[in-house]
């Protein structure tokens, strides 16, 4: 099953993304199969902020999607992010982007994540690792995401295999 994670942060940016991945792969019944390249994206939302680093993994599990959204917001909760400004500054961010093929639309719980198809940010690394994989509600691919979403700078920093992943 393909599972797609996004990691993003903007306070220290680089070492709080590397802990996250080494939290993530720390998780009981999470193997991340593949991770994107980390790159450096313009604040969506509040534009007077640091610019983000994120990246996206590819993760198979036994776990549930609920049980994957407690086990990411148990890290996020561990590296102390603060929830109090929408679209804000954070030391991390992980969102759950695709679960297989799963469509889920609870009040705390969607997937696939529903601003995904207008966010480079999240497109850009996706299409690194899973560029053939078809988004289940819109039945379309990556590629096709990235060339109708909105324009964002998005610009790779440290690619793959290097010491920062």
């Amino acid at each position: 099953m393909n599972i797609y994670l996004l990691l993003g942060s903007n306070i220290n940016p680089v070492a709080n993304i590397k802990r996250a991945i080494l939290e993530i792969e720390g998780l009981k019944g999470v193997s991340i199969m593949a991770k994107s390249s980390l790159y450096e994206t313009e604040p969506v939302g509040i534009l007077n902020q640091p610019w983000f680093i994120n990246c996206c993994l590819e993760v198979s599990t036994f776990l549930s999607p609920r049980e994957l959204l407690c086990q990411t917001q148990g890290i996020e909760e561990a590296m102390e992010r603060k929830r109090e400004i929408r679209w804000g500054p954070r030391v991390i961010d992980i969102d759950i982007l695709y679960f297989g093929e799963k469509v889920i639309s609870d009040n705390d719980l969607t997937i696939p994540h529903p601003e995904l198809h207008r966010r480079l940010f999240a497109l850009i690394p996706l299409a690194e690792i899973a560029q053939d994989f078809l988004h289940p509600i819109l039945k379309v691919g990556i590629k096709e995401l990235i060339s109708n979403a909105p324009p964002l700078k998005v610009n790779r920093v440290y690619r793959k295999g290097t010491q920062y992943l």
